[in-house]
């Protein structure tokens, strides 16, 4: 079968999403984008169909392997029609932040419709303030945090006025093609890739001669590095129970500007500072619910972006997942983080990212008739994580669509088994912002949680010795817009980086 861009099998991480997705845990990304202006809903829907020809995936569906012999494959949908994915939704007056997160809470409940391509749009109008906010949804078997940023600037536009698109001549579509082709495709593609693992097999054999160092030393180097977690159970937070199909949100942003001065002050990559205000938020958390903190950690699953620069562009999902244990107990921010920073400098001395991503590689060989049964099984309890927390580097400039500037772009992840909070991070035009999804069954009171993250941020924001005033100024006042505690202004962008300061 063709591998090409347009016609793929998927990969066994891709379709693991796929098998393990059930109603109470849907596996889809997302994100609450909000423009400056009332955006023109026919305008946008044309903006997207001049452009969806650069990323052909999302006119194509996940059409199983007859009896699960092989993976699912994309194929085009025959019946494809760009309205069925992007609609309307109107806030009732007055159209407040907190209807916002409502709606958008409803909107993410759900699994998407598998007999279509999965994902969706849903332009909110109506909300206070002369704005329009965009909720997207895309199945994590399609896109990983990383391809899903690339993907954003394929959609929006870095100009208010930018040059139309060239004309472009669509081809017809194949049709899906019937079950006894699927069926022989798939035996032929699982030929073939037994011979392309035994191919790698003998690779690394080579490479472990030449360089004393193997496939196998770094995933067993990986599972030491990880076998304390493994064989020590989480200790759980008040949110770690069964989920339901109901959510939550709630948002915040921080300066970038301020991030750097603390990076500056204290040292750390933006991800540990990242990791220290939420482990100082969950401290407190923690103690609302009146559990002792005294030397409590929490254990945060991140995952890692392994993909390498010439995949660049490409959907799917390469990713690894590393596990952090945050000094929730610890009150002074600075300490915090760096013994955060000198847990994830450990971490990546000992390349776990790399030996967990050949672990997962290891156990993509399991038939896919076998993997596919694993939404079938009960799900097991969860002794390995409190909460996941995944960081995405973004755009560092403005966006656009159709002339209507992007003012503030938060996250939002999927809740992984018994997690019922999941945090999404993503930096845009000189913020950060924080998306938290929750269960309200296990976190009711996520709105608490997002105070307790803007709290500890000041905090180490003060420790660190950063003083608003000393930064950089990266443009005049800029026009920002605050979920929860809206602030407007308007300005011209300085300092136009493409993608964030990650280091």
């Amino acid at each position: 079968m063709s591998q090409d861009n347009d016609r793929r099998r998927f990969s066994a991480q891709d379709a693991s999403f796929l098998y393990m997705e059930r109603p109470e845990a849907p596996l889809h990304i997302g994100s609450i984008a909000i423009f400056d202006g009332a955006v023109p809903y026919e305008r946008f829907v044309q903006n997207i169909a001049s452009k969806i020809h650069l990323i052909p995936r999302y006119q194509q569906r996940a059409v199983p392997a007859p009896f699960n012999i092989g993976h699912p494959t994309w194929e085009w949908d025959p019946d494809f029609d760009l309205h069925r994915h992007v609609r309307r939704v109107k806030l009732d007056r007055p159209g407040t932040d907190v209807q916002l997160m409502e709606t958008s809470a409803k909107l993410f409940e759900g699994m998407l419709d598998r007999n279509k391509p999965l994902w969706e749009m849903y332009q909110v109008e109506g909300l206070e303030g002369n704005r329009t906010a965009l909720v997207s949804k895309v199945h994590h078997c399609l896109v990983d945090g990383v391809s899903g940023i690339e993907l954003l600037m394929i959609v929006l536009d870095v100009s208010s006025n930018p040059a139309p698109p060239p004309p472009v001549v669509i081809d017809a579509r194949p049709p899906i093609p019937a079950a006894p082709t699927r069926f022989i495709d798939a035996i032929f593609d699982n030929m073939t890739e037994r011979l392309d693992r035994l191919s790698d097999l003998q690779k690394s054999t080579v490479d472990s001669m030449l360089t004393g160092e193997s496939r196998t030393r770094t995933a067993l180097r990986s599972l030491e590095a990880t076998q304390l977690y493994m064989a020590n159970p989480v200790a759980r937070a008040p949110f770690n129970k069964p989920l339901t199909r109901e959510r939550r949100l709630a948002c915040s942003e921080f300066s970038f500007a301020e991030i750097r001065g603390i990076r500056a002050s204290c040292g750390g990559t933006v991800n540990d500072v990242v990791l220290t205000v939420l482990a100082g938020a969950l401290g407190r958390y923690l103690e609302m619910h009146g559990h002792s903190t005294q030397d409590r950690k929490v254990r945060i699953l991140a995952p890692v972006n392994v993909r390498r620069e010439d995949e660049r562009g490409n959907l799917g999902n390469r990713v690894s997942m590393l596990l952090i244990e945050a000094p929730a107990g610890e009150h002074d921010p600075v300490t915090r983080l760096r013994t955060i920073t000198e847990t994830t400098e450990k971490l990546k001395r000992q390349n776990v990212a790399s030996g967990t991503e050949i672990l997962a590689d290891f156990l993509g060989a399991v038939p896919p008739a076998i993997q596919s049964l694993a939404g079938l099984l009960p799900p097991p309890s969860n002794n390995l994580a409190n909460l996941v927390c995944t960081n995405i580097p973004g755009p560092m400039i403005p966006l656009y669509s159709v002339g209507h500037r992007l003012l503030a772009h938060y996250p939002m992840m999927p809740l992984a088994w018994e997690m019922g909070v999941g945090c999404g991070v993503t930096s845009y035009d000189q913020k950060l912002y924080f998306g938290l999804m929750a269960d309200p069954n296990a976190a009711p009171d996520v709105a608490r949680l997002k105070e307790f993250l803007d709290q500890a941020f000041v905090e180490l924001r003060s420790a660190a010795g950063v003083d608003r005033s000393d930064l950089p100024q990266m443009g005049a006042a800029r026009q920002t817009t605050r979920v929860g505690s809206r602030r407007r202004g308007s300005a011209a962008a300085a300092g136009e980086r493409m993608a964030a300061d990650a280091g």
